[in-house]
C-alpha cells in the first residue's frame, strides 16, 4: 500500500486551508460533548485469522453505488478514487475539476491527478448511516483498490479505524456506527498490489536496461549468457572464477511432483510465419549455447512456445506452461510479506538494491522432471535442464535457495524477496562492510 502526501483537498490556496481549519475548530468545540465513547473489545474480534497483518481494506457507498475495496490509510492526506472504478460507477452527474497539485508516494515520485471530483461518501447503514460530501483526488494508475479513504474523510467523520479488529467506528446521531472489513478480500487485495508493484517496477526496470546496454547485456534480457560470453573474473593474482557457475543439486533443485494421475498434455504446435520463427530460432540457439535447454525426444509433456513484446518492440520468448502447471501441487513455502520488508528497513542510513535476474536458470531442473518441460518450435523439440521462468512454484523453490543461502544475514543487513535482494546498512560507515560480506556470500 501507498502513503500519499500533497493533493488540494484542503483547498487551492492557504487561506482555504485556514479557513476550513477554522470551521472545523469550531464544529469538534460544537459537537465533542455529544460524541459517544469509542472503544474495541474482544466483542469486535470476528471470527478470522490470528494473528494477522492485514490491511483494513472495507466496502462504503459512494452516490447511490456500494463500493468494493476500498483502502483506508491514515497515512495519505488525500482520499483517491481511481479512473476505472469511477468510469466503472459512471458518475456522469458530477463534474470533474481541473487540478494542478501533485501527489507524492513515500518514494518520493510525483504524481499528477486528472482532476478532482466532490462525491458523496457513506459510511454504515440503516440508522448508523452517516454520510458526508468528499473531495476524491481521480488517479489514472494501476491498483488493485477502487478507493483510498484518507485522513480528509475519516477526520471529518471521526472514524476511529483498528486494523487488528479489522473494522472502523465512527460517531452518528449520538451512537456508535462501524463498517466491518473482509479479510479474505483484504489478503486478495493486498496480493494483487504486490504484484502490481512488482510489475510495474521490472518493466521499468528491463526497460531502463534495454535502452542503455550493449550487446553483452542484450543477452541478459532473455535471462541468459552462453558459456562462451561469460567473463572471467580475477579475484587474486593467478586465480579466476567463471561467472554463473550454476548452483549444485544438493543445494537447490527444482522438482515438478505431478500429481499422480495427471493425464500428460501435448499442445498443438503453432506456426508463427517466417520473421516470428526467425526469432525464436535465435533464443533458442543461444539457450542451447548457454546449456539451459538439450534437445528431446517422445516427450510425454509438451508445450508451445509464445512471443512476448518487450517494451521496446523486440520479442522475447517464453513457453505456455499452463497445461503442466495445472497437473502440478502448490508450494506453500510462505515468501516474505513486502510491508514487513519495508517495516524492517527503518532506521537505515543506507539501502542498496540488486537484481539477482539471471539466477533462475543457475537452478537445476531435476532429471526426471526435465522432458515435461518440454516445448516444441519450428527447429525441433527441446527441454529444459534448468529451472525456467513460467513453471508452477519456481518463485517459492528460489526463494528457500536465498533464505538458505543468507540465513545468517537475513533481518540483520539483508532482505530478500525471490530474485530481489536489499542490503540495509544502519550505518554509513559500514557500508563497504556490508557490501563485502554479501558479495563474499553470493560467491561462496
Amino acid at each position: 500500500m501507498k502513503m500519499n502526501s500533497g493533493g488540494s483537498t484542503d483547498g487551492h490556496s492557504n487561506q482555504a486551508r485556514k479557513a476550513r481549519n477554522r470551521r472545523e475548530c469550531l464544529e469538534v468545540d460544537g459537537m465533542g460533548r455529544n460524541e459517544p465513547f469509542i472503544s474495541f473489545g474482544l466483542e469486535d474480534l470476528r471470527v478470522f485469522s490470528l494473528p494477522h497483518n492485514d490491511a483494513l481494506v472495507i466496502q462504503v457507498r459512494v452516490a447511490k453505488h456500494d463500493v468494493l475495496r476500498v483502502f483506508v490509510d491514515n497515512g495519505s492526506s488525500v482520499n483517491v478514487i481511481f479512473k476505472e472504478a469511477l468510469v466503472q460507477i459512471d458518475l456522469h452527474e458530477y463534474q470533474l475539476e481541473e487540478v494542478e497539485t501533485a501527489l507524492f508516494g513515500f518514494a518520493g515520485h510525483a504524481v499528477y491527478p486528472e482532476g478532482e471530483i466532490t462525491l458523496p461518501l457513506t459510511l454504515g447503514t440503516g440508522d448508523l448511516r452517516k454520510t458526508v460530501m468528499k473531495i476524491f483526488a481521480v488517479l489514472d494508475a494501476p491498483s488493485s483498490n477502487n478507493i483510498i479513504l484518507g485522513r480528509p474523510a475519516m477526520n471529518e467523520m471521526r472514524v476511529v479505524a483498528s486494523t487488528y479488529h479489522q473494522k472502523i467506528k465512527f460517531p452518528v446521531r449520538g451512537r456508535v456506527g462501524e463498517v466491518k472489513e473482509d479479510q479474505p478480500s483484504s489478503q486478495k487485495c493486498y496480493g494483487e498490489t504486490v504484484r502490481v508493484d512488482q510489475k510495474k517496477a521490472r518493466r521499468e526496470e528491463k526497460g531502463k536496461r534495454e535502452s542503455q546496454v550493449d550487446e553483452v547485456a542484450k543477452e541478459r534480457e532473455v535471462h541468459f549468457v552462453a558459456e562462451e560470453e561469460q567473463e572471467a573474473v580475477e579475484i587474486e593474482p593467478g586465480k579466476h572464477i567463471r561467472e554463473l557457475a550454476g548452483i549444485s543439486p544438493q543445494v537447490a533443485e527444482h522438482k515438478l511432483n505431478i500429481i499422480p494421475g495427471s493425464q500428460p498434455m501435448k499442445q498443438k504446435k503453432r506456426h508463427f510465419g517466417p520473421k516470428k520463427d526467425k526469432v525464436i530460432d535465435e533464443q533458442v540457439g543461444e539457450l542451447l549455447r548457454a546449456i539451459h535447454i538439450r534437445e528431446v525426444q517422445f516427450p510425454n509433456w509438451l508445450s508451445n512456445v509464445v512471443l512476448v513484446p518487450k517494451a521496446t518492440g523486440k520479442w522475447r520468448m517464453c513457453v505456455d506452461f499452463r497445461d503442466l502447471n495445472k497437473a502440478c501441487p502448490k508450494d506453500f513455502y510462505l515468501l516474505p510479506r513486502i510491508d514487513q520488508l519495508f517495516d524492517s528497513t527503518s532506521g537505515c542510513e543506507l539501502l542498496s538494491f540488486m537484481d539477482a535476474y539471471q539466477g533462475y536458470h543457475q537452478i537445476p531442473l531435476a532429471h526426471k522432471d526435465q522432458d515435461k518441460a518440454s516445448f516444441i518450435t519450428s527447429r525441433g523439440t527441446f527441454c529444459y535442464v534448468v529451472m525456467p521462468l513460467g513453471l508452477k512454484n519456481v518463485g517459492a523453490t528460489y526463494q528457500r535457495l536465498m533464505n538458505h543461502v543468507f540465513q545468517k544475514k537475513i533481518g540483520r543487513n539483508i532482505e530478500v524477496y525471490v530474485d530481489d535482494i536489499l542490503i540495509k546498512t544502519w550505518e554509513v560507515s559500514c557500508f563497504v562492510d556490508d557490501l563485502t560480506e554479501t558479495f563474499a556470500t553470493l560467491k561462496h
